[in-house]
């Protein structure tokens, strides 16, 4: 049976480091500029392949989704409130191209910033993921159907959310979506960043889209 790690964990909590650290496989990411997927103005998204879910899997990944608290950073103590507001402007400067609008870009951060941690990931990781599948448009739609930022395919919104696909178009169903699919394929592959890209991408096994998010991820390091 799959062991689907707490995905309810706070802002502050630590992620789980295999998860955020490069797998064996992140010696081979290609240079941002060098990445087929990501030199072409659209949506490059694969197709997430819809697999049997154990009961267990299916509620945890289910309530995941359904606790649509308000994407409010918490924070332990007032340095590591300091730590990301320097992130949020670093990410913010970055950002500028892709989301002229100041309110625009901090609301997308924050809640890109909340939704990862929430899920145990590595906010640099789901940024670059985001930028190749996506390219930051919210409403990108693939040729296989996937939509939204995280292009995430309209079967899971039947399988663990309520069954309407039009709602991965608003921002924090999208990126809570793909945070929580992320972390479930990461768990089914105990924590190997290769094959969960990989498998998110339903190219489970080749390196081209795990060598692009990686690629991708470099764009968006924050030294603090």
């Amino acid at each position: 049976m799959v062991s689907v790690r707490s995905l309810t964990m706070s802002a502050s909590g630590a992620a789980p480091t295999k998860a955020q650290g490069l797998s064996r496989r992140s010696c081979l990411a290609l240079p941002l500029a060098c990445s087929p997927l990501l030199l072409a103005g659209r949506a490059h998204a694969g197709a997430q392949i819809e697999e049997p879910l154990v009961d267990s899997v299916r509620t945890a990944l289910s309530s995941a989704i359904a606790n649509q608290a308000p994407p409010v950073p918490e924070f332990k103590d007032t340095e590591s409130r300091l730590v990301y507001l320097r992130w949020l402007g670093a990410m913010s400067d970055r950002l500028k191209k892709k989301k002229p609008e100041f309110q625009v870009r901090k609301e997308f951060l924050q809640t890109v910033w909340y939704e990862s941690k929430r899920a145990g990931l590595d906010t640099t990781l789901v940024l670059g993921l985001i930028q190749v599948e996506s390219n930051f448009r919210k409403f990108a739609v693939s040729n296989v159907g996937a939509r939204g930022y995280m292009q995430v395919m309209p079967f899971w919104t039947r399988v663990i959310g309520d069954g309407d696909p039009g709602k991965l178009f608003h921002m924090q169903t999208n990126l809570r979506f793909g945070c929580v699919i992320l972390r479930h394929y990461l768990d089914r592959e105990r924590g190997d960043l290769f094959m969960g890209l990989g498998r998110y991408n339903g190219s489970r096994g080749k390196s081209p889209y795990p060598d692009a998010v990686l690629g991708a991820s470099k764009n968006w390091v924050f030294a603090g």
